[in-house]
């Protein structure tokens, strides 16, 4: 007689939308009880009227990522500063692992740098980053009164960041 073992279903990254100004606070205490999350931040450089400071704040505000089981996405509700998990057509968003990593690549490295003498690469097209400190990198080539941009999107959210970079770290992708 075998026993018959369950196939287990690997674990999702999901989108939580959090009560405003309380993505730190969730993310915490989502790794406090052992969720895999990612709280994407970048350091801004903010103005008071006596000086200014350097701060970390979310890249996208109210959202928290989370990567677990579908059917664990209920136990968020009782963590405290979560109000829903991002929903397409009813059911809950996938965020696919490449836009978590470009996430990732952006939240590591924040600095914009100089653009360089032009190549041939179309509006739109899927590019890659292939050196420098966004290598990695999978976005949508845009070029706009030359500077050449890469525009992230993250689709779940309908979310998008833009750098700026050199055309010598770019390659397109097929």
């Amino acid at each position: 007689m075998s026993v018959v073992t369950p196939i287990q279903k690997p674990n999702k990254w999901f989108a939580i939308y959090t009560k405003s100004r309380s993505e730190k606070k969730v993310f915490e205490r989502l790794s406090d009880a052992n969720y895999e999350s990612f709280l994407p931040m970048i350091t801004e450089i903010k103005q008071w009227s006596d000086r200014k400071k350097k701060v970390k704040s979310p890249l996208i505000k109210s959202y928290v990522f989370v990567k677990v089981k579908k059917k664990d996405l209920v136990s968020m509700y009782s963590i405290p500063g979560v109000v829903t998990v991002l929903k397409h057509l009813g059911v809950p968003a996938i965020v696919k692992e490449v836009e978590i990593n470009n996430l990732k690549i952006l939240t590591n490295n924040s600095e914009a740098t100089k653009a360089v003498a032009p190549i041939s690469l179309k509006n739109g097209k899927p590019v890659q980053v292939i050196q420098g400190p966004f290598e990695g990198l999978i976005a949508t080539y845009l070029s706009n009164s030359g500077k050449h941009r890469v525009i992230v999107k993250v689709e779940a959210l309908n979310s998008f960041t833009e750098i700026t970079l050199p055309l010598s770290h770019i390659k397109t992708i097929k």
